[in-house]
Formats: structure tokens, C-alpha cells, sequence
């Protein structure tokens, strides 16, 4: 072990001391409520307002040509596919239940579909290219080119009877991966990339193998969407040569600020090492910077508050789906907010 290495392991030691002192330095700024409330209000009227509009260029993008001439003409064009499953996720609604509350949608409307039919779009490709088209539109409305970014993961009990912030207690990093041997899958993974400054999330991914793999997708995304991504804060998991590398194939010569673990062999080469160095250089400055990542954990706790912690599909392009409506929502609400 080099001398160099032994050092970081000694400030790894001392990290959780460290921290104390640094939080003990910057306390929590109290929140105004009637500021936060008066902020929520108008977050959530923009994004009502948003929504309809967007759809419709979301999908005005999309040429569906038809090559199946038998069966039955759909009750519902792209735009109503789309808006329905929005609604149906935001009010966190059964299958069935959705069905009965498309009888009350008559009222404005004619649609009219069974729950079937509403399971069915979990599978429909053009929604999927919809959904897709629309999260472009909605970084490009809020203007983000440049971004400060945070990441991080969490898992989605797929059995009511398990929860996943239990499980992970008991079981820590093996939780991040279903375990092959089960039977069935316990949990569905999700993986998005924060902008800091607008909380919109740039990059997302899910799977029903591992955080990590779902990690991989966020970044694709990310990429796909052409924001400059100048700082990426993950948490301990990530703390390795191998993640940091990927993050420097996919989104380009980024500045990463991890935790090392405290078992660290050597310091690696590229930024890897360059971030070892900040790390030990200022480590309190390098923690002002790294907790930022507190905005994905917050952001995390938003979505399952907003639309529950459970999804109920079981196929994997319905969960990714599922979960893609679960990101769109979060960047709907936070399309409003001032920045």
C-alpha cells in the first residue's frame, strides 16, 4: 500500500468526526412555509397548464404508419393514450379503478376504455416514444444546457407485503441486486440523474436486475439529451474506478465527487485520482460540495409521496414505463418553479 493510499484511508477514518464538525459549521436554514406554499401553488398551476400543450408536441413528432388492416379502430389517438396514463399514475389508480373513472370522464368527454385496454398501453411503443419526446421538451422548455447534477438510486417493492427501505436496512448493498436464486423478483430498481439548480431530472433508467444497470440507462439518457454535464455527485456505491470511468465515456470530461471507500487499494488514474486529491486537499470543502447530492434523496422521498412506493407491472418495458411517467411527474411539478 503507498504512502499516498494510507493517507486517504486516514481521513476515511476520520470522516464521520469530520462531518459532525462541518455540519455542527453550516446549520440548516429554517424553511418559510408561506413562501414554500405560495411556490407550490404556482409550481403546480404551471404544471396543469403545461401538460395538454406538451403532449400534443410530444406526440405531433410521431408518424404512425399502419400496416395491419383487421381489428378494430382504437378508441383513443396518441395525445388521449398519453394524457390517460399520466392521470391514471398521478392519481396512483388501479387498472380497474381507472376504468370506473373513465365513466366520469364521459362527462367531459367520450372516452370509454376497459382496464385491459389501460394495461395494454404500458406495452405501446409510440407512448413509449411519446413519453420520450416529451421529457426532451420539458428540459428544453426549462432551458437547462448546463448542469450541476446529483444521482442516485432507490428499488420499488413489486409484493405489497415488502417494503424496499426495510429491506435495504437489512441487507444494505446486496439489495441493490435481486438475487438470481429467488424465485421471483422482490424489487424493481430506478436510477435518476438531478440538475441541483432545477431539481429536473436530466437522466433516468430502471431495472429489475440491479441499481447498477439501471445506473447505466440514466446515464444513455442523459447523454441523449445533449446537456453539458460539468459535476456528478454519487453516493458510496459508485466510489470506484470502474464507475467513474463510465461517467467520463458517456457524459464527457465531468468533475465527480464521491466518498472513497474505506477500504481503498490505490488511487487509480484520470479523474479518479484527481477527485482522491480534492478529497484529501479540503475535505470540507469537497463535503459542501458532495452533499448537494442530498437534493436526489429528497427528490427520491417527492416521487413516492406523489406517486406511491409500489409499481404494479410486472413486465419489464410496463415497469420502465411506469417509472417514466413516476420521472415525468417530477419534472411537471418542478417545470413552474423559479430558479
Amino acid at each position: 500500500m503507498s504512502k499516498q493510499t494510507k493517507q486517504v484511508r486516514a481521513v476515511v477514518a476520520r470522516l464521520d468526526r469530520i462531518i459532525e464538525e462541518y455540519k455542527a459549521e453550516t446549520p440548516e436554514r429554517p424553511r418559510d412555509w408561506r413562501t414554500y406554499e405560495q411556490q407550490f401553488a404556482q409550481k403546480m398551476r404551471t404544471c396543469f397548464g403545461e401538460i395538454e400543450p406538451m403532449v400534443e408536441e410530444a406526440v405531433s413528432k410521431i408518424k404512425i404508419i399502419k400496416t395491419e388492416t383487421r381489428g378494430n379502430e382504437p378508441k383513443l389517438n396518441l395525445k388521449q393514450k398519453v394524457l390517460l396514463l399520466l392521470l391514471k399514475h398521478f392519481c396512483i389508480k388501479s387498472n380497474r379503478a381507472m376504468e370506473g373513472m373513465t365513466t366520469l370522464f364521459r362527462w367531459l368527454s367520450d372516452i370509454d376504455v376497459s382496464y385491459k385496454s389501460i394495461e395494454r398501453l404500458y406495452s405501446d411503443q409510440a407512448i413509449q416514444l411519446a413519453m420520450h419526446n416529451l421529457h426532451l421538451i420539458i428540459l428544453k422548455k426549462k432551458g437547462i444546457t448546463v448542469s450541476d447534477s446529483c444521482g442516485d438510486g432507490t428499488g420499488h417493492t413489486i409484493h405489497i407485503t415488502e417494503h424496499y427501505a426495510t429491506e435495504a436496512t437489512k441487507r444494505k448493498d446486496k439489495a441493490k441486486t435481486n438475487n438470481p436464486k429467488e424465485k421471483k423478483t422482490r424489487f424493481t430498481y430506478s436510477f435518476a440523474l438531478m440538475d441541483i439548480k432545477t431539481r429536473m431530472y436530466i437522466g433516468y433508467g430502471t431495472s429489475i436486475k440491479s441499481e447498477k444497470d439501471a445506473f447505466e440507462k440514466a446515464l444513455t439518457l442523459a447523454k441523449e439529451t445533449g446537456i453539458t454535464i460539468q459535476t456528478l455527485r454519487l453516493d458510496r456505491y459508485y466510489s470506484a474506478q470502474a464507475y467513474v470511468q463510465e461517467c467520463q465515456e458517456q457524459l464527457g470530461k465531468v468533475t465527480m465527487f464521491l466518498i472513497p471507500k474505506k477500504n481503498i487499494a490505490s488511487l487509480g488514474v484520470g479523474e479518479f485520482c484527481s477527485m482522491i486529491y480534492r478529497f484529501v486537499d479540503d475535505t470540507k470543502l469537497y463535503l459542501q460540495e458532495y452533499f448537494k447530492r442530498n437534493q436526489s434523496e429528497s427528490g427520491i422521498s417527492e416521487d413516492k409521496k406523489r406517486t406511491g412506493w409500489r409499481i404494479a407491472q410486472r413486465k419489464e418495458d410496463r415497469i420502465d414505463l411506469a417509472y417514466t411517467l413516476t420521472a415525468t411527474w417530477h419534472n411537471l411539478c418542478w417545470l413552474g418553479n423559479e430558479v
